[in-house]
């Protein structure tokens, strides 16, 4: 398993009353999830704030997703910056994901009304990969329950990471979940604005 898929499982496995997770927070989330999986793998180091990658390589990462990852990443300097790739990388990301669950049977036809991110009527299987997810956030493991507290799937914090790579994208991760949110809600003002003009308020 990978981070961002394990994120991607706990975001689906939300318990009842939870708010669903925004598909573009989650998308953002889980491009911060592939680059520290990537920082992990030695596959790209950061200078600065600046994504180094490492000597292609033809070993794969052993996921489909950050395979392709790893091959988009910029490979010339002055590289690209933490936060450009979150925004590039990240769009459109969560429906990758949830496409390769569904393709490994991983989601399944169901009936209940409280799982986020559905197109239908579907929901997790009980999987292993699912038990693993939640016993990986269960067990407070830093990175994914940092990532989890930022998308609000949990409300407890978390523990420094106390790696200086991992904290600068999680940091990147949170700064950019907060531009998102005041984007959305300046466009909620701008069309409350709008409305009242066509009301005549």
């Amino acid at each position: 398993m990978t981070t961002p898929r394990d994120l991607m499982i706990s975001a689906m496995d939300l318990a009842p009353g939870r708010r669903p997770v925004e598909r573009g927070d989650l998308s953002l989330a889980l491009a911060g999830a592939e680059l520290i999986d990537l920082l992990a793998a030695g596959a790209v180091t950061l200078d600065g704030d600046r994504i180094v990658p490492g000597p292609p390589t033809a070993t794969p990462m052993g996921d489909r997703l950050l395979d392709q990852a790893a091959e988009s990443l910029a490979r010339e300097a002055p590289y690209e910056s933490v936060d450009d790739w979150l925004w590039r990388r990240g769009r459109d990301l969560a429906t990758a994901y949830r496409a390769a669950l569904e393709a490994e049977g991983l989601i399944t036809r169901g009936h209940r009304h409280w799982m986020p991110l559905r197109t239908d009527e579907t929901e997790l299987a009980d999987s292993l990969d699912r038990r693993r997810a939640r016993d990986r956030l269960a067990a407070n493991e830093p990175v994914l329950a940092a990532l989890a507290t930022a998308l609000r799937i949990r409300d407890d914090g978390t523990e420094s990471e106390g790696d200086d790579a991992i904290e600068t994208v999680l940091a990147a991760v949170n700064g950019a979940l907060i531009e998102l949110e005041t984007f959305r809600q300046r466009r909620a003002i701008e069309q409350a604005a709008f409305d009242n003009v066509w009301r005549g308020d």
